[in-house]
This record gives structure tokens, C-alpha cells and sequence, in this order.
């Protein structure tokens, strides 16, 4: 493992999506060190306020839960659908939404670590979270940490890395690179040459400035990361144990820095105006291929798209795990592997960039220009398209979802279409099937009142697991 000593981390990064425990757990972490280590807090859904016009809905927000939506059987939802949706989606099938509004723990003291009574993800502190994994690949894994700059490689007739060198000009022997450079791509695009597709035209928001305020440590915790929209993007809100991480994102060919910053501090009740927040530039896009000879990209060397559903750590997480499944023995074996591996790779970018744009182009709002260019047809993908012309009619099914690359699927498309009102026509149901929806209701309302009864609150937890800790799995 070599890291720059001159490079700072991007470390704004504070959330995470449900995948990242079985990550954890199979790295031989105890949930109850890391959450101790990396000031963490649960994340149980992301909630989106505003995503749609004030002016016909009100002030308005949607869950995206992390417990499926047919948790209680999908006649829930077909119940739903024909009585004209008079409840938010995630309030009328799921338990886990109210446990969400009311600050409840995904889990007790006494749940095994790892398991949830909710599904649930983490917040953590970025920084001190690469730390705790370092320290934790150098005592466990006996990997081998170097700080030195990389200004070149060297490379054989066929075009493999030989050798990296560093700033003090040595060479480097190393056999096969993972390129984790962040935006630089210093050693897939800078030196291999391999280019960068930009997807601004499709994904407009391009800056993102962010704060860290601090907060009281008798606040409540939300358990799930806030996602405000705005004229020109949107706001994130991820609140850890003792502050609170907040990214401005915005598009800046339909709004200014200062103009931003302002409505930066406006959100924050202009009480941190004495802090200066931290400009990020935003690249959308993806590079061409992410494994190229004897050199694959993790992380954010293969491409970028903003923060919006915690994609970042989710595509790294499905990279590295794909490569760890099939990390190649000889030389010889590249060739076979590598081309399956961007295949995958590729799909799962195309596939997160529709998720992401669709969050934009089903808005209803129309306070700017920026929510009109984004349901301009040129910036939406033919698939999208296709499949959002369906659903206009037809409900959205497991079939629509063609490969088990998806990492976002069916039930995370229905929280945000129905969460936006993005309904199908309205059909009726048969008598059998309201029966079962009537059962599936009543046994959800008992549940809810068994978990109000039996789960803490959620700051609650993570105080007692500072002090007694998990229970081992």
C-alpha cells in the first residue's frame, strides 16, 4: 500500500449503504470497534425533502428505506397503488419509516453485531474510518504501508507496468496495481492513457462546498442522512455523534458560488456564518475501461457521480469485491479476466447513473431552470427513458431488472418513484387480494407497536455500545 504523504484525502464522505456490513464483517472487524473508532452513527434510510413543487405538494419529503418494501408481501403495495396513494409509500409498507421520524436504533444492545431488528448502514468519520482500515489491513492482513509520490511508471514492450517510481526517483517493482489515486487517476488516465467519458451534459450539479458543525452531545441523532433539495441541487445532512457533516451541491452554470454559500448558511440558520466551507469540484463521468493491462482502478480513479445515494463507497465496494473474486494468479490470466471485469464494472456505472439522474428528471419542479434542463429528453439515457415510459403505466417488477449486476434494484426504484409520485395507472384489485393486503396491514401495525416497545433511541445505542459493546456474532 503506497500513499502520497503530499495528497490530501477528500474525507467528506460520511455515508454508507447497507452492502458495507457484510464488507466489514468479512474483513474480520468487530462492528463494536469500528463504531467506537469512527465516531459512527446508523443509517436506517435517506430522507429527501423538497424534491418536489412546494406549491402543489407543500413542504414534502420521501424515505428511501433500507428495509425492503415487501417486507410485509407486495399486496401492500398493489393496495396502495388502487387506493390512490393517500399515505407516503414507505409509511404505508414499511415498519421501519416511523422508527426513522421517531429516532429509533436500527437494533438493541442485546442484537448481535452485524444483525439488524431494521436494515441499516452507517455514518461514520471519513477520515478517522481510513485510518481504522489501515491499521487494521497493516495487524491483520500484514500489508505492508509505504509513504512515497508516484511521478511515473515503467513499462515493457506490451505496454505492463515494470515498476513504479517515486519522487526520489526509485524504481518500484510491483507485478499488478490497483489505482485508488482519487480524481487524479495518476496511474489509469495519466499514465495508461486511458480517457475519461463526461457525463455533465446528463448530471448537472458540477460543486459541491461543505461544512462541519459542530453539535451538542444531548442532541438527538437522526438515523438517516437528510437529503434537501434547492433551486440548483441539493443539500446533504449526515449527523455523527458530535457534529454534524453538511455538502452544498449545486450546478454552477445556474447558480454562483456566493449565492451558494449564502443559502449554505441560510440551511445552517446562519448560526456558523464565522466558518468557511470547502469547495469540491465535481467531475461526472467515468473512465473508458477501469482494467487496463496489469493496472485496475478502484475508487474515485474510475469515475465520479455525486454523492446523492452514498454511490461512491458502493461502487468501490462492488469493484473491489469482484476483483478480490477473480484477482488474477498469472499474467496469463488477464486477458480473460480483465475484459469481464469492465463489462461488469460498466454496466453498474451506466445502471447508477440512470438511478441518479431519475431522482432529477420525475421531479415535478419548476422553480428554475435547473429542474427544467434537467427533464430536457438529450440528457436522459435511452434505457431510462424506456423504462420510465413503462412505468407509467405498468408497475415496475423484478423482470424490468435484467442482471444481478443492478446495485440499485427493484425495491430501491420504488421508494423513489412512488416517493415522488411517480405512479402507474390505477387498476383495481381483486377481493382476495385486498384480503391479504388487510392482513399484511394489520400484522405490520403490531409489529410497529412491538418495536416502538422494545427498540432505543438512537443515541441511546450508540452510548451503551460505547460502554458494554456488541455481543459477537
Amino acid at each position: 500500500m503506497i500513499e502520497s504523504p503530499t495528497i490530501p484525502t477528500i474525507g467528506v464522505g460520511e455515508g454508507t449503504v447497507p452492502s458495507i456490513r457484510h464488507s466489514l464483517e468479512k474483513f474480520g472487524i468487530r462492528e463494536t470497534d469500528f463504531i467506537r473508532a469512527c465516531d459512527v452513527t446508523f443509517k436506517q434510510s435517506i430522507k429527501f425533502v423538497n424534491w418536489l413543487d412546494k406549491t402543489k405538494h407543500g413542504e414534502n419529503y420521501y424515505h428511501h428505506l433500507f428495509d425492503h418494501p415487501y417486507i410485509f408481501g407486495e399486496e401492500v403495495t398493489q393496495q396502495w397503488l388502487a387506493n390512490g396513494s393517500q399515505h407516503r409509500y414507505a409509511a404505508a409498507v414499511s415498519k421501519q419509516e416511523i422508527c426513522c421520524e421517531e429516532n429509533y436504533a436500527p437494533k438493541t444492545i442485546a442484537t448481535p453485531e452485524y444483525v439488524g431488528v431494521n436494515g441499516y448502514a452507517y455514518h461514520f468519520d471519513a477520515r478517522k474510518f481510513a485510518t481504522f482500515l489501515m491499521k487494521h489491513a497493516q495487524t491483520t492482513f500484514a500489508v505492508k504501508h509505504l509513504y512515497a509520490d508516484i511521478l511515473d511508471v515503467s513499462l515493457d514492450d506490451n505496454g505492463f507496468i515494470t515498476h513504479l517510481i517515486d519522487s526520489n526517483n526509485n524504481q518500484l517493482p510491483y507485478d499488478f496495481i490497483i489505482d485508488c489515486s482519487g480524481f487524479s487517476a495518476a496511474i489509469i488516465g495519466k499514465k495508461l492513457n486511458i480517457g475519461f467519458i463526461d457525463r455533465s451534459e446528463e448530471l448537472l450539479t458540477d460543486t459541491a462546498i461543505t461544512l462541519q458543525v459542530p453539535t451538542s452531545s444531548e442532541e438527538e441523532i437522526p438515523p438517516y442522512t437528510i437529503a434537501t433539495a434547492h433551486q440548483a441541487g441539493w443539500i446533504w445532512d449526515i449527523a455523527l455523534t458530535q457534529r454534524r457533516g453538511v455538502g452544498f451541491v449545486y450546478s454552477s452554470k445556474h447558480m454562483d458560488e456566493a449565492c451558494a454559500v449564502k443559502k449554505l448558511h441560510h440551511y445552517l440558520g446562519n448560526k456558523f456564518t464565522d466558518l468557511k466551507p470547502r469547495k469540491i469540484p465535481i467531475k461526472v463521468g467515468r473512465r473508458e475501461v477501469f482494467w487496463h493491462k496489469n493496472c485496475v482502478a478502484i475508487g474515485l480513479s474510475q469515475g465520479f457521480v455525486e454523492p446523492l445515494e452514498a454511490t461512491a463507497i458502493l461502487l468501490t465496494d462492488f469493484s473491489a469485491g469482484l476483483l478480490s473474486k477473480r484477482f488474477p494468479l498469472l499474467k496469463a490470466d488477464m486477458e480473460y479476466l480483465a475484459p469481464d471485469f469492465n463489462q461488469r464494472v460498466t454496466h453498474v456505472w451506466e445502471s447508477t447513473f440512470d438511478f441518479i439522474k431519475m431522482h432529477y428528471c420525475i421531479s415535478d419542479r419548476n422553480d428554475s431552470s435547473f429542474w427544467q434542463d434537467n427533464r430536457q429528453l438529450a440528457g436522459i439515457s435511452k434505457r431510462l427513458k424506456s423504462n420510465l415510459a413503462r412505468w407509467q403505466h405498468f408497475a415496475p417488477l423484478r423482470e424490468d431488472f435484467d442482471s444481478k449486476f443492478d446495485l440499485f434494484d427493484l425495491e430501491n426504484y420504488l421508494y423513489v418513484l412512488y416517493g415522488m409520485n411517480y405512479l402507474p395507472r390505477k387498476d383495481a384489485i381483486t377481493e382476495p387480494v385486498a384480503a391479504i393486503a388487510d392482513k399484511q396491514y394489520a400484522f405490520k401495525a403490531n409489529r410497529i407497536t412491538q418495536l416502538l416497545a422494545e427498540l432505543p433511541k438512537h443515541r441511546d445505542l450508540i452510548n451503551k455500545i460505547h460502554q458494554f459493546g456488541l455481543q459477537k456474532n
